[in-house]
């Protein structure tokens, strides 16, 4: 088993994934690529075999839970980064982790920062990553990073993560780990359960991955289609109750407006 392995999520023909390629083979410490996909098309196929990046395709339901899952069963790294095939990640990511490693070795969440690319642009200091960054403030002292009330903390107001800044601890971690139920707040929900699990959470808070949103996304779509209101609504409904939970729900979805 190595140490890390990225394992780029593609779908459809995204014109943005070749300059994630490039970003996980600039990484300044050694790392594994793969990637898996449940949509192969000859384009994929061949832009895998130019890049020499070995490709698995999961047959059956469709569904990003099982998407993931699969992701994580094939990659052999102790530590799995799920790529989305859309973002872009800096080039001391994997240095980054292996170092919180080498000083928390119990660690079993690796996450950071991000920035946010619109319309071809960095966009800095935005509104939904001042709150997040807010909501990660119990996460700030990485030595109480162990205690279940502690990493539970940081996710009762909403979702604090930058779901593709994680990487998950392979060999510590029950699979599957994700839920088949949820299109949008799954990694929400699965950092809830990894809360209440053995295992440090460490977020390091430098902006390691560069995600973009545009029309062609997942999370667009979500937006689209309401899903991710049912969803977070479904969440907050489950830590907080009634009226408060309405109250959080709309808080929090003001501070995503930015991605309408």
């Amino acid at each position: 088993m190595g140490f890390h392995t990225f394992a780029i999520c593609a779908y459809g023909q995204s014109p943005y994934l070749e300059a994630c390629i490039r970003s996980l083979k600039a990484q300044t410490a050694p790392t594994e690529i793969i990637c898996v996909t449940s949509t192969p098309s000859p384009w994929l196929e061949e832009l895998m075999k130019s890049q020499n990046i070995p490709m698995y395709v999961r047959e059956g339901e469709k569904g990003i839970g099982r998407d993931w899952n699969f992701a994580l069963k094939k990659a052999e790294g102790r530590f799995v980064t799920l790529a989305h095939q859309d973002d872009l990640y800096s080039r001391h990511y994997v240095e980054e982790l292996t170092r919180s490693y080498e000083r928390w070795p119990d660690m079993a969440v690796f996450m950071s920062d991000g920035v946010l690319i619109r319309h071809g642009r960095l966009t800095w200091g935005g509104r939904i990553e001042a709150v997040k960054k807010v909501l990660r403030l119990p996460w700030r002292v990485k030595a109480l990073c162990h205690i279940k009330a502690v990493k539970s903390a940081g996710l009762i107001l909403g979702n604090p993560v930058m779901c593709p800044s994680c990487s998950y601890r392979k060999d510590q971690l029950k699979l599957p780990l994700f839920s088949h139920e949820y299109d949008f707040v799954l990694d929400w929900d699965c950092m809830r359960r990894l809360a209440r699990k053995k295992g440090r959470f460490i977020c390091v808070e430098k902006p390691l991955l560069y995600y973009r949103i545009h029309d062609g996304a997942a999370t667009k779509a979500c937006i689209l289609d309401h899903r991710r209101e049912r969803e977070e609504r479904q969440m907050f409904e489950e830590i907080w109750p009634g009226r408060l939970s309405r109250l959080l729900m709309k808080a929090y979805g003001l501070a995503g407006k930015h991605y309408d």
